[in-house]
């Protein structure tokens, strides 16, 4: 490494208890996201709880290490705990009243920082890998909006961490040591390793009906959640070939069906022969298949996310999970009444762009009931107990344990009609009343 880049290094060196002093009453404090939270700076922060700093404000993007600048002041007198897509740490702090959610469309998130709607970032604190021999910080398995976000900050703090594997790009996936203010070293720790997701039965079944619409050469999306995985895990077990991949997320099934040769990229428009992604988040198997790995790309959201350029892969099959849909075709994936359980994150940008690809098909799945203490609800209802996250002209394909409908193009009592047919038979009569009631229910409907 040359010797002016070492010098920098050693300058620019602090301790975390050092570095945060920066941060100032009124403040927004930027971290990077998923499990690249800067642990090592967030609990030095949360250290100057009381020491007359004020109005602190942090913002994050599913923070799934427990944030403890939020942790240590529920109450808000010192921070004030922002996130744009909620983990399940995030929504413990919920509980306690200690989080506030941001509405967001995943892939506007950089543009929405580079021209000001964004609060401005007056320190940014970002965890990487250590500096390389030409003086880059990596951002590992969050790529995202961070490049924006050290754009526009005021400073930017670097927690380096030995744990952390280089993912290389696509581009803005890295940050100049000339760039950066201050370098804290971490001790080196593991990623955060999450679980792989369990298949319930209900979503085996589900998983092989979405099989059968998806082709030879076609390119996959598969979001967060036990059944985009168990789809990834099945098509791996399939006779299907060349598929490629763009999606915001690297997950676990995409390492299963690269390494059982499923995913070539070979009829790719975009990035040929590339698994283009723009976080991973899984187990430490995964973060070592990403680490220096040349096939993977790390892209920016505005990237991987844009409809336009989903929309160039033909065949784009996008999955993901949703938690009600109402008879008018309204997709909730994001909340149930008050209570945010995640955010509204890349799936509408997905769901637009498979709508937009040649042969594209975007699927919203749902197990057709849940439980509530002893009772049990139907996930298909009358009327939306949440936030709309895919509104009724974008829906697409929804799945259920009981079959899948297509809702394109359909009148009122067409989407009715098709969604109470993939309701659980227990709800379905009362289902027919209500669409009845609405007026979305004809006689010459089935029944």
């Amino acid at each position: 490494m040359r010797k002016t880049i070492w010098d920098q290094y050693r300058n620019k060196l602090r301790t975390a208890d050092d570095a945060v002093k920066v941060v100032k009453s009124g403040d927004w404090v930027y971290y990077s996201h998923f499990v690249m939270t800067p642990v090592t700076l967030d609990s030095a922060l949360a250290k100057r709880v009381g020491d007359g700093l004020t109005d602190v404000n942090i913002s994050v993007s599913n923070g799934m290490h427990p944030v403890q600048t939020a942790a240590c002041d529920p109450q808000g007198k010192t921070f004030t705990y922002n996130s744009s897509f909620y983990s399940r740490s995030d929504r413990t702090l919920a509980k306690q009243g200690a989080t506030f959610f941001i509405p967001a469309n995943y892939h506007e998130q950089p543009w929405r920082m580079r021209n000001g709607f964004s609060p401005k970032p007056n320190v940014a604190m970002i965890k990487t890998t250590p500096m390389d021999a030409n003086g880059f910080f990596n951002f590992g398995t969050s790529n995202s909006y961070i490049k924006a976000v050290t754009e526009m900050a005021d400073i930017i703090i670097v927690e380096t961490n030995e744990g952390v594997p280089r993912c290389l790009g696509g581009h803005s996936e890295n940050i100049h040591i000339s760039d950066a203010d201050f370098i804290v070293e971490a001790e080196k720790a593991p990623m955060l390793a999450i679980p792989r997701p369990k298949a319930s039965e209900e979503e085996k079944i589900m998983a092989n009906l979405i099989i059968e619409e998806i082709k030879d050469g076609a390119c996959l999306q598969l979001g967060i959640g036990g059944l985009p995985n168990t789809v990834g895990s099945l098509i791996a077990q399939s006779d299907l070939r060349d598929l490629g991949m763009q999606s915001e997320m690297m997950c676990d099934a995409f390492m299963d069906l690269y390494d059982r040769g499923k995913i070539t990229g070979k009829y790719k428009f975009t990035d040929k022969n590339k698994m283009i992604y723009t976080f991973a988040m899984g187990t430490q198997e995964l973060y070592e298949f990403v680490h220096d790995n040349p096939v993977c790309a790390s892209y920016p959201v505005d990237y991987t996310n844009t409809p336009e350029n989903i929309a160039k892969n033909e065949n784009m099959i996008s999955i993901n999970n949703a938690v009600q849909v109402d008879l008018y075709g309204q997709i909730a994936s994001e909340a149930i009444g008050d209570r945010q359980i995640s955010g509204s994150g890349g799936q509408g940008d997905f769901v637009a762009g498979a709508a937009k690809s040649k042969g594209g098909k975007a699927f919203i799945c749902l197990k057709s009931t849940r439980r509530v203490g002893d009772q049990v609800i139907s996930r298909i209802v009358p009327d939306l107990q949440g936030i709309t996250s895919i509104p009724r002209a974008w829906a697409f394909y929804v799945v259920t344990e009981y079959g899948k409908v297509c809702l394109k193009a359909l009148s009122t009592w067409g989407i009715a009609e098709n969604l109470i047919s993939i309701a659980h038979p227990d709800f379905r009569d009362d289902l027919i009343k209500a669409a009845a009631k609405k007026g979305i229910w004809r006689r010459s409907n089935k029944k």
